[in-house]
């Protein structure tokens, strides 16, 4: 249960760091930024919400922003 609790902690982190660079690229939604680059809204909603995902979307939104897992990351505990 411990563990669990833990993750959903890091998925949270994460889906914040998802959120902080959408707004630092200028969107103000993430409807317009998931239409914009074509990724599902839904999913990408999720992604910001803290919601398990796939690794493969992480690296997709990544590309977007010109980052690497290693500049994604940094920061992140």
């Amino acid at each position: 249960m411990e563990k669990t609790i833990k993750h959903e902690k890091r998925l949270a982190k994460i889906g914040e760091r998802i959120k902080e660079l959408r707004k630092g690229a200028g969107y103000t939604s993430y409807e317009s930024f998931a239409f914009d680059h074509e990724i599902p809204r839904v999913q990408y909603g999720r992604m910001e919400k803290g919601v398990n995902f796939r690794i493969i979307t992480l690296m997709r939104v990544l590309e977007i922003h010109k980052l690497t897992l290693e500049e994604f990351f940094t920061g992140l505990k």
